[in-house]
C-alpha cells in the first residue's frame, strides 16, 4: 500500500514542473503585451480598469480576476483543480515579479511593438499548452474554454477568440483601454493557443483532475 501511494505522490510531483513552467511563460507573455503599449490584451483591458479603480497592482489585479471567475465556473459546474488555483495566484505573482525584475523593454518603434505583441501571444499559447498538459486542472479563464470547447464541439481557436472579444467588449464598456494590440489579440490569440496544442498533439477532451479528485487519488484510503 505505502509502494502504491509513494508511486502516486510521485506521478503528481512530476507533473509540476510544467504546470509551474507555463504559469511562468503565460505571466512573461502578459507583461510582453503589455509593454508593447499598442493597447491591453482582452482580460488586460478588465483587469487595468480594476487596477486604477481599488489601487492593485497589474499582478494583483490578475490574482482578483481570475479568483473571480474560478468561483463563477464553480457554480457554473466547472470545479477547480490544483492547477486552476495555481494559475489564479502565481500568473499574477509572476506578472508583478517579471515587471519588478525589468527583464521585457519597451520599444517606441512599431515595428519592434508589433514584435513585442506576436510574441507575447505565442508565449501565451505555449504556456497554455505547458500548464494544461499536467491535467491538473484548468486556469480560471481556460476552464470555460475548456468546458465550451467540450459542450459546443468547436475548435479551440474559435472558443477562445470568442470569449477575448466579449471580455474585450465588456472591459470597454467599463473604461478600460483598447487600442490596435486589443483587437489584434482578440481576434488572433485562439489561433496560436489552437496551434501550440496541435503541436504538442493535446488532447482538447483530455479529462482534468478537480481538487476533490486529486484529494483522493492521493489519499491512502484509495491506494
Amino acid at each position: 500500500m505505502q509502494t502504491k501511494l509513494t508511486d502516486k505522490w510521485r506521478s503528481f510531483l512530476i507533473r509540476l514542473p510544467s504546470l509551474y513552467f507555463g504559469l511562468f511563460l503565460f505571466a512573461l507573455g502578459a507583461v510582453m503585451i503589455l509593454y508593447a503599449d499598442l493597447g491591453m490584451s482582452p482580460w488586460g483591458v478588465f483587469q487595468v480598469g480594476l487596477m486604477n479603480s481599488v489601487g492593485l497592482t497589474f499582478g494583483q489585479a490578475s490574482q482578483v480576476v481570475g479568483l473571480g471567475v474560478l468561483v463563477l465556473g464553480w457554480l457554473l459546474g466547472f470545479p477547480p483543480g490544483f492547477g486552476t488555483v495555481m494559475n489564479m495566484y502565481f500568473i499574477g505573482y509572476f506578472i508583478d515579479r517579471i515587471i519588478k525584475w525589468g527583464i521585457v523593454p519597451r520599444f517606441n518603434n512599431l515595428g519592434m511593438q508589433l514584435v513585442l505583441l506576436v510574441g507575447g501571444m505565442v508565449m501565451i499559447g505555449v504556456a497554455s499548452y505547458f500548464y494544461l498538459r499536467p491535467k491538473l486542472g484548468a486556469g480560471p479563464r481556460d476552464g470555460l474554454m475548456i468546458g465550451l470547447v467540450q459542450k459546443l464541439d468547436r475548435p479551440v481557436g474559435q472558443v477562445r477568440g470568442g470569449i477575448e472579444v466579449t471580455v474585450t467588449v465588456l472591459g470597454y464598456l467599463m473604461g478600460g483601454p483598447i487600442g490596435l494590440g486589443t483587437v489584434i489579440t482578440a481576434l488572433s490569440i485562439g489561433y496560436f493557443v489552437q496551434l501550440a496544442f496541435k503541436l504538442g498533439n493535446y488532447d482538447r477532451n483530455a479529462k482534468h483532475m478537480n481538487l476533490y479528485e486529486l484529494a483522493k487519488y492521493l489519499s491512502i484510503s484509495q491506494s
